[in-house]
């Protein structure tokens, strides 16, 4: 036993539990700093990266103090985004498992304000949700946070830079004043320190670096000509052929072409960027967590805020030019507090970008790894197609779809086996439904004919190659 065993904490049996069945063996060093004084309800200020553990930290402390039997809204979590919001939520959700009937709330933006009007009136027990939607339902008077125990603000310094300080004093002030207060930030600059200084009582400052943790994750790099990033792109995945793949470019237009030129080789790849629409953005998401998409081309729109699980590589197609940004996108890979594996960070540097790399080395305290292009193994025409494809269904929650509904339908109807059906999606209204790729076009045309639980939904495949 040592001082990061989750046992070593004040948690019931069944939250233990709960914790080894998710695959929780041993705290991060956020985690096991941090949790013995969220458990005893005090104020935090934890400057923490991406992939440190935060959010498990913060949701353990929520849940622990929680009355499943008080329906009022206990907790209340702001993000910056709503990808953010939305990860958060299912962590929570994940974790509260433990226990009967805790009802996680998502109030963002992008979408109608009637279903969620219609929610809140049957309570939640905690909220997650973006600033600016939150002071939306305050100004309708259809949320009430007068018996908010646990406020996180989460990413604090991403949201004070997107211009949410407003909102939040407005939201921290419609809460009790007597409740505790979790502050969770990359950074903490001095003017945020004085923004926030209200917001706080009495607050203990702990600062993790991420090197404590860095070893989990093996970074190589190599030099290559600018014009020949993509098809370097296509050399280490031959070589390594990682399951999951998240590879960062500068631009939006690199990363279009990017995967434009993957899907062109046969390889299962999608791109993320700001352009996109929220619901084109959700889709992406979905298929890449459910392993319908091998490859997410995407702008650092995606290195903070996406809670993506199973990433077994990041390639650095450019260079990151601030260490901080290098550091969101490498701790996508080798994610912390659920198992033992080491995470792969390849990045690509042309010969006009040394002086970024000059950077990361300061910031690491010792020189990068070079590796030579010249000693993988050639590029093989056998790419990687990802296993599965997600049938999308235009039906959800409010249609009264289960997840057991749509494997009842799939094993039931189709026959397929449970084994050939993976990740299953439902949200209010449209669902997602991993298949394995070679079975899907058959169970698409079996629930075409058949229909769900009686009735017919328009269906199809989303397509990644």
């Amino acid at each position: 036993m040592t001082n990061r065993d989750f046992s070593t904490l004040p948690l019931s049996s069944v939250f233990l539990r709960n914790l080894e069945r998710l695959g929780y063996r041993s705290m991060t060093a956020i985690q096991a700093q941090s949790l013995p004084l969220i458990l005893q309800q005090r104020d935090l200020i934890a400057q923490a990266n991406t992939g440190s553990g935060k959010t498990l930290a913060f949701a353990i402390g929520i849940l622990h103090r929680l009355d499943p039997a008080d329906f009022s809204t206990q907790a209340l979590v702001l993000c910056p985004t709503r990808e953010l919001a939305d990860q958060v939520a299912k962590e929570l959700r994940r974790v509260a498992r433990f226990a009967d009937n805790i009802k996680v709330l998502t109030l963002c933006g992008g979408v109608p304000m009637g279903p969620q009007i219609a929610s809140l009136k049957h309570g939640a027990h905690v909220i997650v949700g973006t600033p600016g939607r939150i002071q939306d339902h305050m100004s309708r008077a259809s949320i009430d946070l007068s018996g908010v125990r646990t406020l996180v603000l989460d990413e604090g310094d991403r949201m004070v830079g997107m211009g949410f300080f407003d909102e939040i004093k407005g939201i921290v002030n419609a809460c009790p004043r007597e409740r505790q207060t979790l502050l969770f930030s990359a950074t903490y600059p001095d003017d945020m320190k004085m923004a926030s200084a209200a917001f706080l009582n009495r607050p203990l400052e702990l600062k993790v670096d991420a090197a404590q943790d860095a070893p989990r994750v093996e970074q190589r790099f190599y030099e290559v000509a600018h014009e020949r990033r993509n098809l370097a792109v296509l050399q280490l995945l031959a070589h390594f052929r990682p399951e999951s793949t998240l590879a960062f470019c500068n631009t939006r237009i690199h990363c279009r072409e990017l995967a434009a030129e993957l899907r062109a080789q046969g390889i299962s790849a999608l791109a993320l960027h700001g352009e996109l629409e929220q619901r084109e953005r959700d889709e992406l998401l979905v298929q890449f967590a459910n392993r319908s998409c091998t490859v997410l081309v995407a702008t650092d729109v995606a290195a903070r805020g996406l809670d993506i699980r199973t990433v077994d590589a990041v390639i650095n197609v450019d260079v990151a030019k601030d260490t901080e940004v290098h550091t969101h996108r490498i701790g996508r890979t080798g994610r912390l507090g659920s198992g033992d594996k080491t995470g792969l960070a390849l990045s690509l540097c042309a010969p006009s970008e040394r002086k970024w790399v000059k950077l990361i080395e300061a910031w690491q305290g010792g020189p990068v790894r070079w590796f030579a292009l010249a000693e993988l193994q050639p590029a093989t025409t056998e790419m990687l197609q990802a296993p599965m494809l997600t049938l999308r269904i235009l039906g959800g929650r409010k249609d009264k779809l289960r997840p057991g509904d749509l494997l009842g339908a799939l094993t039931g109807i189709t026959g397929l086996n449970k084994d050939q059906v993976g990740r299953i999606d439902v949200f209010d209204d449209i669902c997602f439904v991993a298949l394995e790729r070679q079975i899907a076009a058959r169970a698409l045309a079996s629930l075409i004919q058949t229909g769900i639980k009686g009735r017919n939904f328009r269906m199809n495949l989303l397509k990644t190659a």
